[in-house]
Formats: C-alpha cells, sequence, structure tokens
C-alpha cells in the first residue's frame, strides 16, 4: 500500500465517536411543494413533518440527496438573496439546482403535499415528451361569441396531459388518470388517489421556462396573432396547434421595423403629447406599444386563405436616430419663437426618453411646416387628436351613380368629405401624393388607409368613368348607402342574396340512383343556382364527402334536354372511377372516354358527357378549342394552378356557357392558383394577372392585410363551397370505403398481359394433371407475381418500371396533408413501403415508416400520434395489422389490396378504434383491369368461398374449381 494512499484512508475513515452518538435512521420522504418562485424540496417524515436527517444514517440515494442538499445549505450560509422573503430563501428550488433532479430520478420517495407519490416514469434514453401548445376555438354559453383557449400540453405515451408545474429548463411534472382507475369510474377512491404524478423530461424548453404555464390562457380571436408572436419569441422551438392551421413550411420574410409618430393626445391647454416608436407599418395588428413593451424577436401572422402560420424573424433598426431628428425640429422652431439658440431653446420643451411633451405654440408650428413632411417617412397615429392643429381625420362617404354593363357596372364615383365633393380618381391621386386630401379651408383630411386600399381594389378607371365588377358588389354594400345601392344595382344584389336563401329554397333534386345526404343535397343546390345565374364555382369538400356524385346529380338534370355535350377532365387516376360512379349512379347519361387511342372528337360529341385528361386536352387542345361545349367540369381543379403551364393555357381555350371546378385543395402553395381556377370559372372576377397580385396577392402574402384578406373571402365566398368532414360528421357513417381504379401504363400492362398468359397455360394444365389441391404451390405463385407486377412493378423490374399507383397515391396524400390531416399507408411488399416513403421524402412530407423489422415500434407509433409535423404512417399490412392504436389518422390508402379481407378489415380498425372521432376514410388503390379488380369482384361474388379459400396467408386452395381458376387468370372481365 503507497503511504498516498493510506493517507486518503486515513482522510475518509469514519470517526468512531461519531459513529456511537448517531441516531437510528428515521425513514424520510423527499416533498415536492411549489410557491410562486417554482418548485422545491423539503426532507420530511411520514407524518408530514420538516426533519432535520443526517445523510450519514443513510445509505443508496437517500443518502446522495441528503448530502447534496447539506452542501447546499452549507454555500447559502454565505449569501443574501434580497429577492426573496426569509422562508423562501432558505428553501432548495429545483430551478436553482436543477442537478438535484438527476438525483431524484433513482428515488421512490418523493411526495407531494399530500403525501401522494411523485414518479419518474421509465422509458428508454432519449425518450422524452413533448410540449405542445394547443389553442382551439370555443363558443361561450350564449352560442354566438367566440373565444380562442390556450392550453399548454404534454404529448406523452400516446395521450395529452396538461402540465401542472415547469420544474426546469429540462423537466416538468404532470398528471395523468391512474392505469388502475381508467376504466372504473364507479371506485370510491379520491380524486388524488386516482392520478398518478410524474416528473417528465422534456427537450429544452429555454431560459423563460418559469412563464410557460402563464402562457395556459383565455384570449379573443383578434388577440391571437400577438398571443403567437409572444409564445414563439419566449420559445422559438414549441410545437403549435392552431385550430386547423398548419405552419408554413418556408420562415415568412424578415421583418424590418419602421419608426412610427404617434400623437398620444393633445390636453386641455393644447399641450401636445407626441412620441416616437417602432412598428411594422403593414402589420397594424402588432401596435408600437407591443414592440416596445416586450422582447418579440418573431412574428406570426395568420394567412387565412391558405389556413397556414407565417413565422417571421424582425429586425429592429432602432428609434434612436430618429428621436434625435424629431428632437432638432422641434429645438429649431422653439429657437425661432423664443430668438434662443437652439441649445437653450430645448427648454421649452420636454423630453423623457423617446416621449415629447410640446406647449401649444411650437406644437402649432412643428405641425404646420413639418408634418406633411414627415407623412411619408413615418407611420402617423393618433392624427385625429389634431383637430385644434387644423389637421382631422375623416370619414368619407362614397356617392356612385352607375348602369348596367356586361359583367360589370359603369358610371361616376365621387367622395363626399366634410360636405366637399371630390372625384373619387381625383381623391385617390392627392391621398397618394400627400397621404391626406387638403379641404378648402386648409385643413388636413386624413382617411383610413384600409380603407383607401379597399377603394383601390374595387374600382378601375375607364377613361372618364369608373368600372365596378358585377363580383365587387358585395364590397361595395359595406361602402355605401342602402338606398343608393338598391336604385344602381337590384336586380344584381338579388343574385347574391339568393346565396343565403339556399338552405330553406325548396329545389327538386333529380331523381338518381345516389341517396344524398343533406349536405350533398346543399351541393347540388348551390350548384344548380349558380347553373341558373351563369356563374361558375368550385365544389371544394373535403376529401371523401362526395363531390362526384353532387356533380352527376347536376349533370342528370341537365341532360337529355340539352342537346350540347359536356366536357368533364380530370386526372388520369380518376378516369374509371367517373365511369364506374356514372355507371353506378345515373345510367341513363350516355358518355364517351376520350382516352388512349379512342380519340374522336366527332363521336365524342354525340354522347351527354366527354370524358378525358388533362394530358389528353392539352395534346388535343386544337380540336377541343373548336367544340362549344354546354357545361365544363374540372376535376382536381389544382391541376391549372400554374396560370403558365400549357395545362393552364390549354383550358382557358375552352369554350362553354357554364364552368365549374371539383377539388378538396383549390389553393396549395398561394394564392396565384386562387387567381388561376378563377379565371377559368369567372374571368371578369379579377381582371389581369397584374391587378390581382396588386390588389389582393402582394398585399396578403408580403404583409398579411387583413383588409385585403377580408375583401378577398368575401369576393370568393359565394363561388367555393367547402365542408369538412368534421362539419358534416353527424351526417356519415363511422367508416367510408372507396375504391379507386388505376389504370397501369402501358409496358406494365405488356408485362401483366405476357405473365397472365404463362400463368394461365401454367396452372390450367398443372390443375388438369394433378387437380387443384396438388397445384396450390403453382396457383399461389402465380397470383403473388401478378399482384406485384399490378401494383409495384418496381420489384419485378429493378425499378425499370414504375408504378401509376404512386402518382395517384401521392396526389390524395397531397390533398389529406393540406388540408392538416394524417394519413397511414398499407403496402403488402417491402419495395412499397420503400418506394412510398421516398415519393413522400421528395414531396416534403414527414413520414414513417414500419416493417416486420422494425424494433421501437412504439416510439414510432408515439411521434406519429403525438407530433403534428409527421402526417403520414406507411407500414405493412402485416405489422399494422395488430396491436397499434393510431388514432391520429382518419386516412387509409391500401396500396394493393390483401385477398384476406379480415386483415384489411384488421388494418383499418388501426384507425377506426376507440378515441377516433372522426369518421375514417379508406380507400383501396386496384389496378384497373387486373387480378386485384377481379379479387374484388370474387369477394362480392362468393364471399364464402373468399372467405375459405382466401382467409389466410397459406390458404387452403380446396374450394376453388377450374371456374374459378379461369376467372382470376383468364382475359377479361373486371368490375
Amino acid at each position: 500500500m503507497t503511504e498516498q494512499f493510506s493517507d486518503l484512508l486515513r482522510q475518509l475513515r469514519r470517526s468512531a465517536t461519531n459513529e456511537g452518538t448517531m441516531r437510528a435512521a428515521e425513514p424520510i420522504l423527499f416533498q415536492l411543494l411549489f410557491d410562486e418562485h417554482g418548485g422545491y424540496l423539503r426532507v420530511i417524515n411520514r407524518k408530514g413533518e420538516e426533519v432535520q436527517a443526517d445523510y450519514r444514517a443513510y445509505s443508496g440515494h437517500d443518502r446522495t440527496l441528503l448530502k447534496t442538499l447539506d452542501g447546499i445549505e452549507e454555500r447559502r450560509g454565505f449569501v443574501i438573496d434580497w429577492d426573496k422573503s426569509e422562508d423562501a430563501a432558505d428553501r432548495v428550488y429545483l430551478a436553482e439546482f436543477d442537478f438535484l433532479l438527476w438525483q431524484l430520478r433513482g428515488a421512490k420517495n418523493i411526495v407531494d403535499e399530500h403525501l401522494n407519490a411523485i414518479h419518474f416514469p421509465e422509458r428508454a434514453e432519449g425518450d422524452v415528451g413533448h410540449i405542445l401548445a394547443d389553442i382551439q376555438s370555443e363558443m361561450l354559453g350564449d352560442g354566438t361569441t367566440e373565444r380562442l383557449r390556450a392550453r399548454l400540453r404534454l404529448s406523452l405515451d400516446g395521450a395529452e396531459l396538461d402540465i401542472t408545474h415547469v420544474l426546469t429548463e429540462y423537466a416538468v411534472l404532470v398528471q395523468r388518470e391512474h392505469p388502475a382507475h381508467e376504466q372504473d369510474d364507479s371506485s370510491e377512491k379520491t380524486a388524488n388517489e386516482k392520478t398518478v404524478w410524474e416528473i417528465v423530461e422534456v427537450p429544452p424548453i429555454g431560459a423563460a421556462y418559469s412563464v410557460l404555464l402563464r402562457f395556459s390562457t383565455v384570449l379573443a380571436p383578434n388577440d391571437s396573432e400577438r398571443y403567437l408572436s409572444l409564445l414563439l419569441s419566449y420559445f422559438p422551438s414549441l410545437k403549435v396547434r392552431f385550430q386547423d392551421y398548419r405552419r408554413s413550411s418556408e420562415a415568412g420574410e424578415a421583418l424590418h421595423t419602421a419608426p412610427a409618430l404617434i400623437f398620444d393626445k393633445v390636453d386641455e391647454e393644447n399641450t401636445l403629447y407626441l412620441r416616437v416608436a417602432p412598428m411594422l407599418p403593414q402589420f397594424p395588428q402588432f401596435d408600437p406599444d407591443f414592440l416596445s413593451n416586450y422582447e418579440i424577436t418573431q412574428v406570426v401572422r395568420l394567412n387565412e386563405m391558405e389556413r397556414t402560420l407565417i413565422v417571421s424573424d424582425i429586425l429592429s433598426s432602432g428609434v434612436g436616430a430618429h428621436v434625435d431628428e424629431i428632437d432638432k425640429m422641434f429645438a429649431k422652431y422653439a429657437a425661432k419663437l423664443t430668438g434662443k439658440t437652439s441649445k437653450k431653446a430645448q427648454e421649452n420643451y420636454i423630453r423623457e426618453g423617446s416621449m415629447f411633451i410640446i406647449p401649444s405654440d411650437l406644437a402649432m408650428e412643428f405641425i404646420r411646416n413639418e408634418l406633411q413632411n414627415l407623412i411619408g417617412k413615418y407611420t402617423i397615429l393618433g392624427a385625429e387628436k389634431l383637430k385644434s392643429y387644423n389637421v382631422r381625420a375623416v370619414n368619407p362617404s362614397l356617392q356612385l351613380r352607375l348602369s348596367s354593363g356586361i359583367d360589370f357596372l359603369e358610371g361616376d364615383a365621387s367622395l363626399d368629405i366634410e360636405g366637399e365633393v371630390f372625384s373619387l380618381f381625383d381623391a385617390l391621386s392627392q391621398y397618394r401624393k400627400n397621404s391626406y386630401i387638403t379641404l378648402a379651408d386648409g385643413t388636413q383630411a386624413i382617411i383610413n388607409e384600409s380603407y383607401i386600399a379597399k377603394l383601390e381594389r374595387i374600382f378601375t378607371k375607364q377613361k372618364d368613368k369608373v368600372k365596378l365588377s358585377f363580383f365587387d358588389l358585395p364590397l361595395v354594400e359595406e361602402l355605401i348607402d342602402e338606398t343608393i345601392a338598391a336604385s344602381a344595382f337590384n336586380a344584381s344584389r338579388e343574385i347574391f342574396r339568393g346565396f343565403n336563401d339556399l338552405a330553406k329554397a325548396k329545389t327538386k333534386i333529380p331523381k338518381t340512383l345516389a341517396t344524398l345526404r343533406p349536405y350533398q343535397e346543399q351541393g347540388y343546390k348551390w350548384l344548380q343556382y349558380l347553373y341558373d345565374n351563369n356563374l361558375g364555382g368550385c365544389l371544394a369538400d373535403d376529401m371523401g364527402l362526395g363531390k362526384t356524385v353532387q356533380a352527376i346529380t347536376l349533370l342528370t338534370g341537365i341532360y337529355p334536354k340539352e342537346k350540347r355535350p359536356t366536357l368533364v377532365v380530370m386526372p388520369k387516376s380518376l378516369l374509371f372511377n367517373w365511369e364506374a360512379e356514372l355507371k353506378k349512379f345515373s345510367p341513363a347519361l350516355t358518355f364517351y372516354t376520350y382516352y388512349a387511342n379512342n380519340r374522336d372528337i366527332k363521336e365524342a360529341t354525340k354522347a351527354n358527357l366527354v370524358l378525358t385528361t388533362y394530358a389528353m386536352m392539352r395534346n388535343d387542345i386544337e380540336d377541343f378549342k373548336d367544340v362549344n361545349f354546354h357545361a365544363i367540369i374540372l376535376d382536381e381543379s389544382q391541376n391549372i394552378k400554374n396560370l403558365q403551364s400549357q395545362t393552364a393555357k390549354a383550358v382557358m381555350l375552352l369554350k362553354a356557357d357554364k364552368r365549374f371546378a371539383l377539388s378538396g385543395t383549390p389553393i396549395e402553395n398561394n394564392l396565384g392558383e386562387l387567381y388561376s381556377l378563377f379565371r377559368f370559372l369567372n374571368p371578369a372576377m379579377f381582371g389581369s394577372a397584374q391587378d390581382f397580385n396588386d390588389r389582393y396577392a402582394a398585399p396578403i402574402q408580403k404583409y398579411g392585410d387583413k383588409g385585403a384578406t377580408s375583401d378577398l373571402r368575401k369576393k370568393i365566398y359565394p363561388f367555393i363551397l367547402r365542408r369538412l368532414k368534421k362539419d358534416v360528421l353527424k351526417e356519415l357513417p363511422s367508416k367510408i370505403e372507396q375504391t379507386l381504379l388505376v389504370d397501369m401504363s402501358a409496358e406494365q400492362s405488356e408485362l401483366y398481359e405476357a405473365r397472365r398468359r404463362f400463368y394461365h397455360e401454367s396452372v390450367k394444365s398443372q390443375v388438369q394433371k394433378f387437380g387443384v389441391q396438388k397445384s396450390q404451390f403453382m396457383i399461389l405463385q402465380a397470383l403473388s407475381e401478378l399482384r406485384q407486377i399490378a401494383s409495384i412493378p418496381e420489384s419485378q423490374t429493378d425499378g425499370v418500371m414504375i408504378s401509376p399507383k404512386r402518382e395517384v397515391l401521392m396526389e390524395q396524400l397531397a390533398d389529406v396533408v393540406s388540408n392538416g390531416r394524417k394519413a397511414l399507408v398499407f403496402a403488402n411488399f417491402l419495395a412499397g413501403v420503400e418506394v412510398i416513403s421516398e415519393d413522400c421524402e421528395a414531396a416534403g412530407i414527414r413520414a414513417l415508416s414500419m416493417t416486420g423489422a422494425t424494433r421501437d415500434r412504439k416510439s414510432l407509433v408515439d411521434s406519429f400520434q403525438n407530433d403534428p409535423d409527421v402526417k403520414v404512417f406507411v407500414m405493412t399490412l402485416k405489422t399494422g395489422g395488430v396491436g397499434l392504436n393510431l388514432t391520429a389518422a382518419d386516412t387509409i390508402f391500401l396500396l394493393d389490396p390483401w385477398w384476406n379481407a379480415a386483415a384489411e378489415a384488421q388494418a383499418i380498425d388501426r384507425a377506426h378504434r376507440i378515441g377516433q372521432k372522426g369518421t375514417v376514410f379508406a380507400y383501396k388503390l386496384v389496378a384497373k383491369g387486373t387480378i386485384e379488380e377481379k379479387i374484388l369482384q370474387l369477394q362480392e361474388k362468393k364471399r364464402a368461398l373468399f372467405d375459405s379459400v382466401i382467409s389466410s396467408d397459406t390458404a387452403s386452395l380446396k374450394a376453388l374449381d377450374d371456374e374459378d381458376i379461369e376467372f382470376m387468370l383468364g382475359g377479361g372481365g373486371g368490375l
């Protein structure tokens, strides 16, 4: 033994004296209590009495914790905390000593104020809870007043729990129902005994963690942007779930503050109170006081048209230089009035920081000589208080004398300001030049900027007249007197009023083989009203709510009376579904499918309906543009979202009296898509693309202009009918299943047909020689290979052939994701899971994948259930068939239908189960003209056979006969 080690042992050796006099250790508890400074620890006995426990009498975690607490107490003996009361100064707060959490983790004797146990839930390293700010609308008792309730919640183990306390930057305290009592409502245990307290680790909250729970509050809807801006300025990495909005994938443009000149008040002595403050000129909702009084580093804006949250950084340039500039101006005019030097003249007014208090005579000089120059440099607020200085805010009255034109009204317009009449465009020109309008007595009339912007959006100049679009009548009604409006365009305004009466209107519904739900009947009424008034519109119901059947009902009422055909244009993936829906619901309607080699425009126009794809229409536009169609319907109309695309340009060349669109996502990325849609539906609505950009797109997308947003919504409101699933849940069954037929590519079809013929002959020969029972292996081999070619030909061609199902599926997933929902995708083959996961990544859709080889399934499920950014879960059917709760999804896609109907139902029930609040929509993607289509027929025709024969992976094929094999492997047939 070395001398150094012997010395160490002597120093650490326990004192015999101390050992002999030490009291026997009594059981202790570590009690977690809370006050205004946060959570703190107290050592108590089983009776709840605070004790002074000597760490040397304990072992394990108790000893470690007690020794740490002793060390903290010794160190604090030399420190005085003047910010806390005497009692609080002696307490050990977890926020100050967050390392205590690591020591507490192993303790089993942590309790709350009622001596109920507090636990650290056992979980894998790195598996933490996630904090979510959940802001949702709720109605007050009167049923009309809306408010927003914000809750800070913890996503943990597939559940969302309310956070009761924030302990440190890395940990929170939550309360959840005890598992033993979750289903036992009759338990006589107290509320405290029915709940479990847990300390949960979370990703770093940030230095402001102590104020996090103050953001659990109630607010008015018009406070939402300021609330979200505060929230994300304090906690930039926090997840936010705000109603049905989604956070924009791209950060908004950085915003630069600009100086505002604020006239706070003029007192009874005519003394002016003026200050300089930073503001965001384009965003009046973020007033200067808000930006000055709070640490705002990010601004959140609501894009109501696209239902997105746009988060932008704020770049502040400060106002010091501007305050000095205003100070010099006051000094100059004070010197002029007093004859003193500028420095000495500063004694005539008061400057406190950025605030100026100015006597009446000095204020008058400043306003008369400088205000008009400052208006362009500063945002002026509070100008209405300057009436005594010959500056006042006014509310003009709009006067109109109009006559009807085609799709528009024209005539004269003027503004009445304080009894003086100005022609509209003269007034607008003067305002844009000076930011005010000068009245006859020299008064500078300040007009609300949003009012001026509204006039500029509505009226255009045509020679010496004003021109007003028919589609702007609802906006004009807000600006003019009722009697004037009635005399000018009463007939036109009655059309708009008619939309409000549709719900109670008695309309005869054309007879089809479909039973329309009430909301679908309303959809038909709306389409018919547009039709009767020669207006175009977009039926934008949520995916799965039956847009096609509503359109077919309209068409059924039009034909056979109408002799000219209707053109229905759609993506290739929907062509066969339209055929099937027409045959199913309205077989009397004749149709011609203009596609592939079947493209005779003369023959096509003999039918009631011409069905074609966007590609066919674009390629053969020379033929289509010469046909005068009665109506045109664009299905999945987002295909013309890019006005400069060849498809959109071709659509604009088509001629028809009536125009309609169907789309679950009329806007996917920007407002330019909306313009392209209405350029087709109602060409006179917005004018040129540049007009639309100047009046709506730029103000809304760049500056979050509330007035422009409101006007645009009012303008398009009558012409877009959108119902979400959540709006009509009471009218829907709990589960809706639908088949989407997909056409194979030419090379895929050729390969499939070659292999089908091969197996047809091979299996037939095998069965003739050995019978069905002894031919099972070859039959199953044939089924498996044909299924793969039909659904995922990549697996059979080393990726040379690409499955058309992928394009169809990604279109559908984009629809789901853009509406803020989640989806499950089931595939039977690993290749399907791989390529769909790759497609989601390429499309910017966050997706998870799971196969039989996946080990940590629980964390994937938790992430899908709780992370609002994860939208898609791709997995093999067998993997997803058992034991998973995936109720965050309400839409399910079966990429390659499984022969086992029970397995399919089991997979669908991953979402359609207890905890699911909405209707579940399940879609089967079926390759047209393949064994997949025939299996669906077999399911219906021979349900008993299907259940007994193909009900398991190792199915017995005893019940199959030659006719069944011929049906599945022979040519022809189909739905």
